[in-house]
């Protein structure tokens, strides 16, 4: 069979994708390496800010997404893509299991919390330290946690833990944090927030959970040991392409470049969701993506009704 569009991936971009695809009659799959669709979201414990759904857990919006497409015929397999070529014309989507054939292909593999890199992070992980603090922060009542980063992402986050957490400590390897202003504001007017500047993290330590960071203050050159219950890791995301062979044009960061029509350097493949070029990277620009490359692809398929 050869499909109007494959959609690779099972974020917001996807699924959304796929029910507009349904709804404009075109065939379609989608491919997911993972069963539970969502993609990160079904990670956040809360999410605050779709809306229309205040108080809906990730995994609850996920799952409401594809029901929907469900609903509307949408087919959905659970398939790692390894790469992606071009066969007769038509776009060769390869799979560990199989080959797929379609007239278009969006992209919506989505991005990656990046890592700090240093001893203790990946044995911690999940038994003291996370990369989500709307999902995780909770667990952490009356406790002394620590937030890595300087951006938006990890001001909000100390803002976030300050509710539950008895202490938060805020590194930063700078002397001066990236993030908005207001909420640098609000960060430093909190009294349960401590902010640690030009200092990084060497090392997480502990037995069985996190009980201290290894910390270097690189102006003053010292070396220190913080206790801590948890730390809560906010220094960026990376696309999620490493794996992905014969890809768009992507940019220095390795995002694949595509404006909000989500027409990318090779005809017939798009790209929606956190993997672009774009400057918000949230569930509704996501789902905004997904929406956006079905009309661009409607606008291809009848521009070439050769395929």
């Amino acid at each position: 069979m050869i499909y109007d569009v494959i959609i690779v991936g099972g974020g917001p971009a996807g699924l959304t994708a796929a029910i507009y695809a349904k709804r404009a009659g075109l065939s379609m799959i989608l491919l997911d390496p993972s069963p539970m669709s969502g993609g990160q979201i079904v990670n956040t414990y809360e999410v605050d800010n779709y809306p229309g759904l205040p108080g809906k857990s990730g995994m609850e919006l996920g799952m409401a997404f594809r029901q929907h497409g469900e609903k509307l015929g949408a087919e959905y397999r659970v398939e790692s893509v390894k790469s992606i070529g071009v066969e007769n014309g038509y776009k060769q989507v390869v799979t560990r299991k199989e080959t797929y054939l379609a007239k278009t292909v969006i992209l919506c593999t989505g991005a990656v919390n990046r890592k700090l890199g240093v001893a203790g992070e990946k044995e911690f992980t999940g038994a003291g330290v996370s990369y989500c603090a709307t999902c995780d922060g909770a667990f952490f009542r009356n406790k002394v946690t620590a937030v890595v980063g300087g951006g938006d992402v990890a001001l909000e986050d100390a803002l976030f833990l300050s509710r539950f957490a008895s202490k938060v400590y805020l590194i930063h390897r700078r002397d001066e944090f990236r993030g908005a202003k207001i909420l640098q504001d609000q960060v430093m007017e909190n009294p349960k927030i401590e902010v640690l500047y030009d200092t990084v993290v060497n090392e997480i330590r502990g037995q069985s959970q996190v009980e201290s960071l290894l910390i270097y203050n690189r102006k003053k050159e010292e070396s220190s040991e913080l206790p801590v219950d948890g730390v809560f890791i906010a220094v960026g995301i990376l696309p999620n392409t490493e794996k992905l062979q014969n890809l768009p044009a992507v940019d220095e960061h390795g995002y694949i470049i595509a404006g909000e029509d989500t027409v990318t350097s090779e005809p017939g493949i798009f790209a929606a969701g956190d993997v672009r070029t774009k400057q918000l990277r949230q569930v509704i620009t996501a789902a905004a993506d997904g929406a956006n490359a079905i009309t661009s692809i409607q606008r291809y398929l009848q521009e070439h009704p050769e395929l």
